[in-house]
């Protein structure tokens, strides 16, 4: 039977690259975010048979709705074997005009979401004796950024930190958990974003590759990081920033 993995934040961009990644590698796709209506067209778009897609609403916000959806890709597949941790907001709000409500929303949303996930998925593979987690983290986490606003790179640094943390924990049970840090991002969010000159800057002048990440590309690396043979890679973080940030 095929393994099932579970996207957040499916609905467009890079989560949508992911979803579409995994299926045609061959596995059964959960793909959720609050926009039902979004992963429910993606899904269609994937497999309008639903045989091996499902689509439904996860507010990361709440940990019990990633109970929930345990229990869900139960009934429909039987399993979940992969996470990722994908859904965020990425504002790109100027640090020093940051309001209080706005930052605990990205930090509630990006970090706390990613918490709330490893720990409930991470108990569920605990018990299975497998499990494969991937964080969605970013290039804001390791260096600051380009254009995004400080408490997005602040919760990508920290889910940068809870990557290792998890991996630790369940190292020795078959479990890997593991976080992809792309720089830019070509995709339609990053240009609605980021005003169309102050991105060709980012590109023609920080970039030393000069080209945005390519999706794909960042879906197929998700790939590699779920698949069984990957049981020995775990608590790293993967670069594609096009050279921004070496290591």
């Amino acid at each position: 039977m095929s393994q099932t993995v579970l996207i957040t934040g499916a609905a467009m961009g890079l989560g949508a690259s992911l979803a579409s990644r995994f299926y045609e590698s061959g596995y059964c796709v959960a793909v959720t975010d609050l926009n039902l209506e979004g992963v429910e067209a993606l899904a269609n778009s994937l497999d309008a048979t639903g045989e091996r897609v499902i689509a439904f609403s996860l507010d990361v916000t709440k940990k019990a709705d990633f109970v929930d959806a345990i229990a869900r890709c139960e009934a429909k597949f039987g399993r979940c074997d992969v996470l990722i941790n994908n859904a965020a907001m990425t504002p790109t709000t100027p640090v020093m005009q940051i309001e209080q409500q706005e930052f605990d929303t990205v930090i509630a949303i990006n970090l706390r979401g990613t918490l709330f996930g490893c720990q409930v998925f991470g108990q569920y593979f605990l018990d299975k004796g497998y499990g494969r987690i991937i964080n969605m983290a970013s290039l804001a986490g390791q260096m600051g950024g380009t254009a995004s606003g400080a408490h997005y790179a602040a919760s990508k640094g920290g889910i940068i930190t809870l990557t290792k943390l998890f991996a630790r924990e369940f190292a020795a049970n078959g479990i890997t958990v593991n976080a992809i840090a792309p720089g830019p991002v070509d995709v339609a969010s990053t240009r609605e974003k980021v005003p169309a000159e102050k991105l060709e800057h980012i590109i023609n002048t920080m970039v030393p590759t000069k080209k945005m990440s390519d999706p794909d590309f960042i879906a197929q690396m998700a790939v590699l990081l779920a698949t069984e043979s990957a049981g020995s890679v775990t608590g790293t973080c993967w670069d594609a920033n096009g050279g921004i940030f070496m290591r």
